[in-house]
């Protein structure tokens, strides 16, 4: 065939929901095309190998970034997924919503129909939550999130060490109360990673309306005046196929692809666009701008106990936890081993959470991600509110070239006070007593380094990214300039076109970017068929009373 109704780009976290949901009405044929291969790798299903399939390039784009202003010149690789199931395919299987107050703000930003109490039915009938079902928490979605309670030394030592230092305690990260410390959901079921290829195309691919192509690369949409009309693919023996969308055409490629290829085919910032050579379509200054991400620091600490996973990471114990999850799925093959979070606010008048903590129970060579040689942990602390901002853009007219990443990391002063301040309330986190039994000496960046210029040349050297990429075609109304898409993800000024992916938030969302993603698609795959959106969910959420005077 080439003709279909819905040409899905991309196969990715939201990609897959949209062919599932898509699909679901037999009289519409869909097609999903994906850049990367068949998701059938044995390491794309075992948790723990989650840094061997970023180490290759098979199934990651593994882009590399621009040289950073501010880091000293640094160029960091952008890992994002390139196989069904996208980066849900190599991520580190995190699974957190947001806060009720990113979608608040959302809506407040000129997307109606996306604040929390509209976003929430799309949470809950996404997942089936081993915790059981509830006002916040849904039991019948695709999406199988286990509840689990952590028992390793230091993810309990981490737990009981914000409580200690005057934290909350919250049961549900992701449900009536985000702020304080508390246990990490993961998309990982039955000791194998569950990306959306999982949960929503495999029980889809049978159906006869949905065509799913892999290892083609979409080199631009094909368009009639201001109408898509389908897109042309390369596959990888060079050969071109035109396809034709009925109704519409679906960029799910991400943050980086989805700007890409409309800038390719013309919509985008007109002065780019000329200076590529390309004709401009529609001049929409927004795309490729507004670029939003998580910056990482890594604390790292001495264990004076034998807790740490270092002696399993040895060659022995390696072949010997591979034989017990190939045999059972079970052993510590089968986690992520991020099992505990802490969301805490940096200052007093700060509404909600903006820094992450997460421990893992290994430290590793930031280079290499090589174990270190004896037992450690580490602490990431992670900026979820960042005031910086980046920008996509071509390198040239070739769809092969890879575009040019700056996220301009630390731009803005403030995100550079933001993480150290980070960096100290770790520090002040590991001297709880819950941890008098664990902590060792601070390997890195070492504890005579204090002063704001001893932690600046750290955090220059040292500032990794969350790969949680998103922004670059934001949600907004036709008045905003920069918006590049309506509350429904069609593209402002051009028909039959929407942009439904990580993309089109507004701002990132404070917490890993999967889950909402997902929900995206989930909302607007409604939106897409015609379908009445979820009655809304008016349910309460916490913050605390005393934010404006006190951080904790």
């Amino acid at each position: 065939m080439t003709n279909y109704d819905y040409i899905i780009v991309g196969a990715g976290s939201a990609g897959c929901v949209l062919a599932n949901r898509l699909s679901s009405d037999p009289q519409h044929s869909i097609l999903l095309i994906e850049a990367g291969p068949e998701n059938s790798a044995l390491s794309l299903k075992m948790p723990a190998a989650v840094l061997s399939n970023l180490k290759g390039t098979r199934h990651n784009w593994a882009f590399q970034g621009e040289p950073e202003p501010e880091l000293n010149g640094r160029q960091l690789q952008h890992d994002r997924g390139k196989t069904l199931g996208g980066s849900s395919s190599i991520n580190g299987m995190l699974y957190i919503r947001g806060h009720a107050l990113d979608f608040e703000g959302w809506r407040q930003s000129g997307c109606e129909g996306w604040s929390y109490a509209d976003v929430l039915p799309y949470f809950k009938k996404m997942e089936s939550y081993g915790g059981g079902g509830d006002e916040y928490r849904g039991t019948d979605g695709p999406l199988t999130v286990p509840r689990k309670q952590p028992d390793e030394p230091l993810a309990v030592a981490f737990l009981k060490a914000g409580e200690e230092a005057g934290y909350p305690v919250t049961d549900d990260i992701s449900g009536f109360c985000q702020e304080g410390f508390g246990s990490l959901d993961s998309t990982v079921y039955n000791g194998e990673r569950l990306s959306t290829a999982q949960a929503y195309l495999k029980p889809a691919r049978s159906r006869p309306n949905l065509t799913v192509v892999t290892n083609v690369q979409v080199q631009r949409l094909t368009l009639e005046g201001r109408r898509a009309t389908g897109v042309v693919y390369t596959d990888k023996r060079g050969n071109d196929t035109t396809v034709q969308a009925g109704k519409e055409v679906i960029l799910s490629a991400g943050a980086i692809g989805s700007p890409q290829l409309l800038m390719l085919s013309g919509i985008g910032p007109a002065d780019h666009l000329q200076a590529m050579g390309i004709d401009v379509v529609k001049d929409l200054p927004g795309v490729g701008q507004n670029l939003n991400e998580h910056p990482d620091f890594v604390l790292k600490f001495k264990c004076t106990k034998p807790v740490s996973l270092w002696p399993k990471t040895r060659p022995l114990g390696k072949l010997l936890a591979g034989v017990q999850w190939l045999l059972t799925r079970k052993g510590i093959c089968a986690s992520n081993h991020f099992d505990v979070v802490g969301c805490v606010r940096s200052a007093a008048g700060v509404e909600y959470p903006d820094l992450q903590l997460v421990i893992s129970p290994i430290a590793v060579d930031d280079e290499t991600w090589a174990p270190l040689q004896e037992h450690a942990f580490q602490i990431h602390v992670g900026l979820m509110q960042a005031h910086s901002r980046g920008t996509v853009e071509l390198r040239d007219a070739n769809p092969s070239s890879a575009p040019k990443i700056l996220v301009n990391y630390l731009k803005d002063k403030r995100d550079r006070e933001l993480m150290r301040t980070g960096i100290r309330l770790i520090r002040e986190l590991v001297e709880q007593p819950a941890f008098a039994e664990f902590k060792g000496d601070e390997i890195y960046p070492g504890s005579n380094i204090q002063t704001d210029e001893q932690l600046d040349q750290y955090l220059n050297d040292g500032i990794a990214t969350q790969w949680h990429l998103s922004g670059t075609a934001k949600m907004g109304s036709s008045t905003d300039n920069a918006a590049v898409v309506d509350p429904n993800g069609r593209v402002h000024g051009i028909e039959n076109l929407r942009v439904v992916d990580a993309s089109i938030m507004p701002t990132v969302t404070n917490g890993n970017t999967n889950c909402p993603t997902i929900m995206i698609a989930e909302k607007l795959s409604d939106s897409i068929r015609g379908v009445a959106a979820l009655p809304r969910i008016e349910a309460a959420f916490w913050t605390n009373p005393d934010y404006q005077t006190s951080q904790r």
